[in-house]
């Protein structure tokens, strides 16, 4: 069995064990989309957010120094959007129902996020993914000036002598 075709099966397993998730996301986390189980929204936005939302929180996890990133939860009035890491390059996110039990959702999650993790680790085929950059490395120097082009001085109009 293919990747594409492993990943799609564990992500519609998954909403057939849990009624309360209403659709998943399998996103790499630089925001690109791998696969989706989203009936409705756009698949493609979810999956940017998904990563900003992992960056955000794997660096606010480095520097509190509490230990690796687990999830990260956003809870809503019309459920919840919890977002897992999958492997090294990717990320599961699930939108579930305000009824669901996110303990125990959390371990079926988990499990999922590992298998299809680990299956898109061992492909050799590119899923558009990069890896999550140390959190304390150091930042890259912009100098957005640099590149323009040197325009020549603006020349106002005078008016002629009298």
């Amino acid at each position: 069995m293919d990747v594409d075709t492993m990943v799609g099966t564990e992500l519609r397993r998954l909403r057939r064990r849990r009624p309360e998730v209403t659709g998943s996301v399998l996103a790499g986390t630089d925001g690109l989309l791998i696969s989706s189980d989203l009936p409705a929204t756009d698949a493609t936005h979810l999956a940017a957010l998904a990563a900003a939302s992992f960056g955000l929180g794997h660096r606010v996890a480095d520097t509190v120094r509490r230990g690796a990133f687990r999830e990260s939860v956003v809870r809503t009035d019309a459920g919840a959007v919890v977002t897992y890491p999958a492997g090294r390059n990717a990320l599961l996110t699930l939108v579930a129902t305000p009824e669901a039990d996110l303990e125990v959702l959390h371990a079926d999650a988990r499990a999922v996020a590992s298998r299809a993790g680990s299956a898109l680790d061992r492909s050799t085929a590119r899923v558009g993914a990069t890896p999550v950059p140390q959190a304390h490395a150091t930042l890259a120097v912009r100098t957005p000036m640099a590149g323009l082009p040197r325009r020549a001085p603006h020349h106002t109009w005078r008016r002629p002598p009298v």
